[in-house]
């Protein structure tokens, strides 16, 4: 167990005892999250750049216990950190949408550079079989790792929310790579869960420091290289599968807000209050009971995937049900208020 438990233990009391530091960074430099829109939902100012102790954490513990090859690893680290310079630069004065996702497509070509690759998916309509992408095999996966980062950034709305998402996806991708053999991935994933989750405490409501662009770039970038190095090259029918689930929600949202935005003929990167997380909030439900409802939902989406993988088709049905109850009622009794 200690190559599970030790570098977890690292990566979390180096996330939770960094934060402070990263927080007193922030406020030097000014990245100072100001309310001033009735998207925000806190009221006072509050330091974000939090993710540069997430960062340090993961990065930290990764090279010291990760048995990945040294080649990937160093990707994973110069992919994310273009994309933590760059958060941490729009955490102090936000940057144009079109540079960020010019940075965010060299960061993923860098992690191609260095192995990263969807080569192949299960053909579903063969018993056995695959379709093998060839030369779209590089656009697919730096459009997997762009679309990933930005789920995670979009969901960054409430205290504690896109921290506890990363954190419960992290473990859900290492069970599926523990299960599937795949232990390196699996002890990475982990790292990556504790790191979040030592950052969690400041960052639950009611937060002292926001983990900014800076963490929601990291951590998108840093599950979408884990799911490509992990789920994404197996080969049973369910690679695919197996990371949209784990990510379900972020990605459902992100889906549904830029379908939202195209037929309400808005800017597909700006902004509304039409994300999950605005609508829980507009039933009724505190901050605190918000995140803790969309934690349930994650959770219950990565035991989908988990049922799936046991091939437990009962549990399958029923958390799938469930899941759709707890997502689907609250946008029913919301829909349309995104322009209001």
């Amino acid at each position: 167990m200690d190559k599970y438990l030790l570098p977890m233990t690292v990566a979390f009391v180096l996330s939770y005892f960094l934060t402070p530091v990263a927080k007193k960074i922030a406020i030097k430099i000014g990245a100072i999250d100001v309310p001033k829109d009735d998207r925000r939902v806190h009221t006072k100012p509050i330091p974000r750049m939090g993710g540069l102790a997430i960062y340090a954490a993961f990065t930290i513990a990764m090279f010291l216990f990760s048995d990945i090859e040294m080649k990937k690893l160093v990707g994973i680290f110069l992919g994310s950190t273009i994309l933590v310079i760059t958060g941490m630069i729009d955490d102090v004065k936000p940057l144009r949408a079109s540079l960020k996702l010019v940075i965010q497509i060299v960061a993923a070509l860098v992690l191609v550079q260095f192995g990263f690759r969807i080569e192949f998916l299960t053909n579903f309509f063969q018993r056995s079989g695959y379709i093998f992408f060839n030369g779209l095999s590089i656009p697919i996966t730096v459009i997997w790792i762009v679309g990933i980062t930005n789920t995670i950034n979009l969901v960054d709305g409430l205290d504690g929310l896109a921290t506890g998402i990363a954190t419960i996806a992290a473990g859900t991708f290492a069970y599926v790579s523990y299960t599937t053999g795949n232990i390196p991935v699996a002890i990475l994933s982990l790292t990556l869960a504790a790191s979040s989750l030592g950052f969690l405490p400041h960052n639950f409501n009611p937060a002292s420091i926001f983990m900014g662009d800076t963490g929601a770039y990291f951590l998108g970038f840093a599950l979408a290289a884990i799911s490509i190095e992990g789920t994404l090259k197996g080969t049973t029918a369910l690679t695919l599968i197996i990371p949209v689930l784990a990510l379900g929600l972020p990605i459902f949202d992100t889906a549904f807000a830029i379908i939202r935005r195209a037929f309400n003929k808005k800017p597909i990167f700006g902004a509304d209050k039409g994300h999950f997380h605005h609508r829980l909030l507009h039933i009724g439900l505190d901050q605190k009971k918000a995140v803790l409802m969309i934690y349930v939902i994650s959770i219950l989406m990565g035991g989908t995937a988990v049922a799936l993988i046991n091939h437990d088709l009962a549990n399958v049905s029923v958390l799938a049900i469930a899941t759709s109850i707890l997502i689907f009622v609250p946008i029913f009794r919301t829909f349309g208020m995104e322009n209001k």
